[in-house]
């Protein structure tokens, strides 16, 4: 009998923490603390390890936070689509109540522990939640522009990690919240491509004009190739006290072409899989140059 017990206890507490790791995306939360992490170390000469942890653990509660009222208010449409009808809302594993108690809990948490680092961080996190939840996510049934819209809080988190360091939103800062921003485009279209008959079962317009075709990858292909000027653009010391010395930028010049080079077969062969590749490109694209300004940065 207690064997028992303690099984389904254990059954218990696995369920609860997978279904706070589904509302919360914890996957998608760490990629955002990665790119908070860069951008401060990006901006400083001597690490803090107490701030750099208050910006991790602010930006995770931050995304959490966000996401969670995303599922809340998708609750009905998750349902309908393959990719998110097992989450913990639609299943009704987890009730509204539960969830949004989590999402405000993250939300006044993380902003505090940002707010402890300076207020600048704190109303970036704030700004990114606003739009994520109030803006973004309802846009999201009504026009394709929402992805533009919610490029902008998907864009804040590698520019947050300067602001921690530095109490500054300058040239600098500008200058990551547009690698960040431009880059979405091509990831998110790619997704929007491979989900695009889900999406439209939920009634959702997440590709450019809404159309699956040849248009659309213009659209990709034409801020991809952006994306790639902007990555580049500190190898020219336009942006303030963030550059890059010229092998970096033909490195990272590189990354972003094979990305265009997918872009580009996608507009040849309109197949999900090479809308797949293009995606996939887009997430090792991100990460790696992350990782590289870093590098460059602790080799000036």
């Amino acid at each position: 009998m207690n064997t028992t017990v303690i099984t389904d206890n254990k059954i218990f507490m696995q369920t609860i923490i997978s279904d706070l790791k589904q509302l919360t995306k914890v996957g998608l939360s760490l990629s955002v603390v990665f790119s908070s992490v860069a951008g401060y170390l990006l901006a400083v000469d001597v690490i803090n390890y107490s701030t750099l942890f208050l910006l991790a653990l602010g930006g995770f509660l931050m995304v959490g936070a966000s996401n969670a009222f995303n599922q809340i208010i998708e609750k009905d449409t998750d349902a309908m689509m393959k990719r998110t009808q097992n989450r913990p809302l639609p299943t009704e594993r987890m009730s509204i109540n539960t969830a949004l108690v989590i999402a405000i809990f993250f939300t006044i948490a993380g902003l505090t522990i940002l707010y402890s680092i300076n207020a600048k961080t704190a109303l970036f996190g704030a700004i990114s939640i606003f739009l994520y939840t109030s803006v973004y996510t309802p846009l999201k049934p009504v026009t394709p522009l929402s992805v533009f819209v919610g490029a902008i809080p998907g864009a804040i988190p590698f520019m947050l990690g300067w602001i921690a360091a530095t109490n500054n939103f300058g040239l600098e800062a500008g200058f990551l919240f547009m690698i960040q921003f431009f880059w979405q485009f091509p990831h998110f279209w790619a997704i929007g491509w491979l989900q695009f008959e889900e999406y439209k079962k939920a009634g959702f317009n997440m590709m450019p004009m809404n159309t699956k075709d040849k248009r659309a990858v213009k659209q990709i292909i034409f801020y991809t190739i952006i994306m790639i000027l902007v990555s580049i653009a500190p190898v020219f010391k336009v942006s303030g006290a963030f550059y890059i010395y010229p092998v970096t930028a033909v490195i990272i010049a590189f990354l972003g072409l094979i990305m265009l080079y997918y872009g580009v077969k996608l507009h040849k062969s309109e197949e999900n899989v090479d809308a797949r590749k293009l995606m996939l490109s887009s997430v090792l694209y991100i990460t790696l140059v992350q990782i590289i300004y870093v590098v460059d940065k602790f080799l000036h």
